[in-house]
């Protein structure tokens, strides 16, 4: 497997070349960090409402969505990403998702260790210590190929993260800016410094290669590689790409609500994210069904044919659970702490009659 220490990078390639080696069918283990800010959303997030899209524009900070699910998290130079790119048939590649992100995480809570910070494993995907989050972690299946990337988080700017995402009011900004202080730290809040970049690729390069065999650096892009991540960051850098998934979503202020039609408008915390739906129920039955949120879903481009096979299915908690159940298990997804019940929660109810 090849091996990329590239350090700093600009933030475009930051994103475009784990996607441009997926698509590739290379594998690779890279570790680097964007030169300048931006803001990251995941694959199933809604950018609309997810980020203030217009406190971004008017500070010319980059809003990209990426091919992975999750949240949505402001990037900077204090975070050291490393991205893997696996065959999903490479020996020793796990074929339960939650096992993938234990095997292949168990290197970075390794390598956090070594340098004091009490780094634990949390399923479903996050690195704690003391309680708190240290890194944030997705996977995705991109062309038969494996993807987790994650970060070790240096120093972090809690202001511009609550800054940069939407939210009903400043009250409520005062208030997610303390969550976030409360609930995420990093290496210089658990040890009083960090170590260079070089010396984390360093250690988390020893403890990766029990699982991966030998990795020598190298520091530069090879022609095919740079090529493909600079066409691919050309076709995903567009207001077309970043809200596919909100022009799914229903314009309820366009649909005119008759008796025995209601918008449904919900959402559910769950131990893989947070599921939000907003759907008509027409006489009792889903139609319009949209599905957004920050959890993951494998093989990602199915969400929609689920959204599909909801229409037309009895609004009501037992109905909507068979009916995802019934998907899941015909399609082979996994969803990691996302349950069918989770969707029957969120789809039996209208919020307002």
């Amino acid at each position: 497997m090849d091996y990329y220490f590239l350090d700093s990078v600009s933030w475009q390639r930051s994103q475009a070349i784990y996607h441009a080696a997926a698509e590739l069918g290379r594998e690779a283990l890279f570790v680097l960090r964007p030169s300048s800010p931006y803001v990251c959303i995941g694959y199933h997030q809604d950018a609309e409402q997810e980020i203030d899209l217009d406190f971004a524009a008017t500070n010319s900070i980059p809003v990209f969505r990426r091919r992975v699910g999750g949240g949505a998290v402001y990037l900077d130079g204090d975070q050291l990403f490393y991205q893997f790119i696996v065959r999903r048939k490479r020996p020793g590649v796990p074929a339960n998702i939650a096992d993938f992100y234990r095997t292949y995480l168990q290197p970075v809570v390794d390598t956090y260790r070594e340098f004091g910070v009490a780094a634990e494993y949390k399923p479903v995907n996050d690195i704690v210590a003391n309680g708190r989050k240290v890194s944030g972690n997705g996977a995705a299946e991109i062309e038969n190929m494996l993807v987790l990337v994650g970060n070790f988080i240096l120093d972090f700017d809690y202001e511009m993260m609550a800054k940069v995402l939407r939210v009903p009011d400043e009250k409520f900004r005062d208030k997610l800016f303390r969550s976030l202080s409360e609930n995420l730290s990093t290496i210089r809040r658990e040890t009083g410094s960090y170590p260079s970049t070089e010396q984390l690729a360093n250690t988390l390069v020893r403890f990766c290669q029990p699982i991966l065999g030998n990795l020598s650096p190298i520091n530069e892009l090879d022609s095919e590689l740079a090529a493909k991540a600079d066409d691919l960051f050309a076709r995903m850098y567009t207001p077309e790409w970043l809200h596919a998934n909100d022009r799914r979503r229903l314009r309820t202020n366009n649909v005119k609500i008759r008796e025995g039609v209601y918008v449904i408008q919900n959402m559910v915390k769950t131990p893989g994210g947070l599921l939000r739906v907003t759907a008509i129920s027409d006489d009792g039955y889903l139609r319009d069904v949209h599905i957004s949120g920050d959890f993951f879903f494998y093989p990602a481009d199915e969400l929609p044919e689920l959204e599909n096979a909801l229409d037309g299915v009895e609004a009501g908690h037992k109905a909507v659970s068979k009916a995802v159940d019934q998907f899941l298990t015909e399609r082979s997804i996994s969803s990691p702490g996302l349950l069918p019940q989770d969707f029957g929660n969120v789809l039996r109810v209208p919020i307002s009659r």
